[in-house]
């Protein structure tokens, strides 16, 4: 098949190449000429704008956008929508929304221009390790699009699925970051504790090798822990701080909205919150009161 690539961050740069490498016709397209070179230097063939990416494919096009959420993924699909054929296919696989997906499917169709939506995970490793791909779309759109998601799975028959319409995939995508929240925030506290207990001089990077083999705890993210610990143990030139990139935000808002509680996750999210906090204002309360009605000594501030 033949396909457009808008978007040559890592992720997206990634799964151009290993579409190429699989045999498909890739035309890429990033803002960035230097990103466009490197495409070049991938073998693969490169586009100055999306009007060429669009000149340069067969009816009925597909083209793949891997851009930010929000703005960038609107500001395309707004563009790409005016340069499309009906029967045409937009993919898109960045981390959005399902509800900004469903409402951009939408408008969408009404130029006659389909719409799938592949939440992807494999950051990245996925050049060499494959994605694991999550697409909600019409079947027969999806069908037609599948030789793509094969050619991107770690193996045949493992790490894709149509998981239903329009929305699921990113609906989809957006519950597994919220899982990967809980998960890291579980073996981060598990390593805090050990590395606190000094006396035994635990050594961090032995243990979780330890643990990535025939422990029920082992996993993709322990295997990455071990790696980060080899390279260095005491994670010196690490700040604790954690960013989101809003999946997490979503998997809670969702909770909410239907009532399901989803404690973990949650507190994950919050956990993040606060490292971003040098002198969180709730213990300063905290301590304030301490000191009001037991006269606890506090720490002044020089």
């Amino acid at each position: 098949m033949e396909l457009g690539m808008v978007g040559l961050g890592r992720m997206g740069g990634n799964m151009a190449e290993r579409l190429h490498k699989a045999g498909h016709r890739v035309v890429a397209y990033d803002r960035s000429a230097e990103a466009r070179q490197a495409a070049e230097g991938r073998g693969l063939e490169s586009a100055a704008s999306l009007e060429e990416v669009v000149q340069a494919l067969n009816a009925p096009r597909a083209v793949w956008v891997m851009v930010p959420s929000g703005k960038p993924t609107e500001d395309t699909l707004t563009n790409l929508a005016g340069l499309l054929s009906p029967g045409d296919t937009i993919i898109e696989g960045g981390n959005s929304n399902y509800k900004e997906t469903i409402r951009r499917g939408e408008d969408l169709a009404k130029h006659g221009v389909t719409m799938v939506d592949a939440g992807t995970s494999g950051g990245i490793w996925g050049l060499t390790e494959g994605y694991s791909l999550m697409v909600g779309g019409e079947r027969d759109v999806v069908q037609r699009l599948e030789p793509l998601f094969h050619a991107l799975e770690p193996a045949p028959d493992k790490g894709y699925g149509h998981v239903g319409p329009l929305g699921s995939g990113h609906f989809t995508k957006m519950v597994h970051n919220g899982i990967e929240y809980g998960l890291m925030q579980a073996y981060a506290e598990g390593f805090e504790l050990m590395q606190a207990k000094s006396e035994f001089k635990l050594d961090l990077h032995q243990i979780a090798e330890l643990w990535r083999h025939g422990s029920v705890v082992r996993s993709w993210l322990l295997d990455l822990t071990a790696a980060a610990l080899a390279e260095e143990p005491g994670l010196e030139s690490l700040e604790a701080y954690v960013d989101d990139s809003g999946e997490g935000r979503w998997t809670v808002d969702e909770a909410v909205a239907l009532a399901v509680p989803l404690p973990v996750i949650t507190a994950a999210l919050q956990v993040r919150f606060r490292s971003r906090q040098e002198q969180p204002y709730s213990a300063k309360i905290l301590a304030a009161m301490r000191n009001q009605f037991g006269g606890h000594a506090v720490r002044k501030s020089e």
